[in-house]
């Protein structure tokens, strides 16, 4: 059985379809959930799972209290679902190959900083693309850069909206993370 941690910074739907799916796996468990957010609504979400969860700022995430605490509590893959901090050398390190990240869009377009959330579907509608979809990838040194493990698309229609976009978006995400994250176990 292997071990699961989540960081994310805002609200955790894709979180909570990750704690559902592996409720009563064999294969893994998410015991921990971590965010950057105080207000983040994913430890609201944890808490229907009973789900420890921490609370850290940027400078102890590159100071290395986050990595301190994955270790401690023998986690053997980090998942980033909706975290926007960048992730530091001292966890990479300590995670070599096994920090995942879901980025709302088919990589290589539309990443690196700052592209995130809706910022991500106002580009691709301004665009004028017909199709977008979800990118799980490996997490290197840079934003969105890291070995592409899973991609799957999603064809827009002329009157789709940014709303309409991450509406389509979210059911690639929940239907294919979890999944994709029970593969690599």
């Amino acid at each position: 059985m292997k071990n699961i941690a989540i960081l994310a910074s805002g609200s955790g739907s894709n979180a909570e379809e990750i704690m559902k799916h592996f409720q009563d796996s064999k294969k893994g468990k998410v015991i921990l959930i971590g965010s950057n957010k105080r207000e983040a609504y994913v430890l609201e979400r944890a808490k229907k799972f009973d789900v420890p969860t921490f609370i850290f700022n940027k400078t102890q995430l590159e100071e290395g209290m986050v990595t301190q605490i994955l270790k401690d509590a023998k986690v053997d893959l980090v998942v980033l679902a909706g975290f926007l901090l960048k992730i530091p050398e001292n966890l990479l390190e300590v995670y070599p190959n096994e920090i995942i990240n879901i980025h709302p869009a088919l990589l290589p377009k539309y990443g690196g900083k700052g592209m995130y959330g809706m910022k991500v579907h106002e580009a691709v509608k301004g665009a004028g693309d017909t199709e977008t979809g979800i990118t799980i990838h490996l997490v290197n040194e840079q934003y969105d850069e890291g070995k592409i493990i899973f991609q799957a698309a999603v064809q827009l229609d002329p009157e789709d909206n940014p709303d309409t976009i991450a509406k389509k978006v979210h059911q690639l995400e929940y239907k294919y993370f979890p999944n994709v994250i029970e593969s690599l176990l």
